[in-house]
């Protein structure tokens, strides 16, 4: 019981930092992938959407080898803080962030499509500003799909397992996460332990699911 709550522990704090940083960073991306003309859309959507398609094993073998000792993450990293980034909690957020990153901008893209122009223009033609528009005008009309994102983003991070194995490893109380703890669990053939932390893992998905579809769902 207590490696359930250990790992659920770094489940949940693992889910929660990378969440906070994507609904921190993705909304600008995300409105430029959704109204944008540029000729760099299109690769730029496609990089973006990578981790949707790219197994996540090999993501996480170019991450590990980006956050070793001797990568430009992992430098960077050390000169930074004294500390090495691959096999630690902060190296996860880093790749969590990177993996969730479609799964929080792609339904953010699709709201952001359906944005009025007239009332853009109307809000320029009072003097509004781009930024303003955006952070006082756009944000709020799409605050449902915010919080679909977010909790997509959320539930995404607490199932990884591929790429947290690769750059993160097995640490109790570090990096291992719930989806890792399974694994050793069916491994060590102690099925009633697996049996509990599945039907964790199984909860959270289908309460995420169930509050997106309700929020997406709801009338205005």
């Amino acid at each position: 019981m207590n490696d359930l709550l250990q790992s659920l522990g770094v489940s949940l704090a693992l889910a929660l930092v990378t969440t906070v940083i994507l609904l921190l960073l993705t909304p600008p991306l995300a409105w430029w992938l959704a109204r944008s003309s540029s000729r760099l859309r299109a690769p730029v959507e496609a990089l973006v959407a990578l981790p949707m398609v790219l197994p996540p094993t090999v993501l996480g073998f170019y991450l590990l080898l980006a956050m070793a000792g001797e990568g430009f993450l992992g430098e960077a990293w050390n000169g930074l803080t004294g500390t090495p980034l691959a096999f630690t909690f902060s190296g996860l957020v880093i790749g969590s962030v990177i993996y969730s990153l479609p799964f929080v901008s792609q339904p953010l893209a699709a709201s952001f499509r359906t944005t009025s122009d007239t009332l853009l223009e109307a809000a320029a033609v009072l003097g509004d500003s781009p930024v303003r528009r955006f952070l006082r005008l756009v944000l709020p009309l799409h605050r449902r799909a915010l919080v679909a994102a977010g909790v997509l983003g959320f539930a995404h991070t607490l199932g990884e397992f591929g790429i947290v194995l690769m750059i993160g490893g097995n640490i109790p109380g570090e990096t291992r996460v719930l989806s890792i703890l399974l694994f050793d669990q069916v491994e060590s053939l102690n099925y009633a332990a697996a049996h509990i932390t599945a039907l964790l893992l199984l909860g959270f998905s289908l309460l995420a699911l169930t509050v997106t579809y309700s929020t997406l769902s709801r009338r205005p």
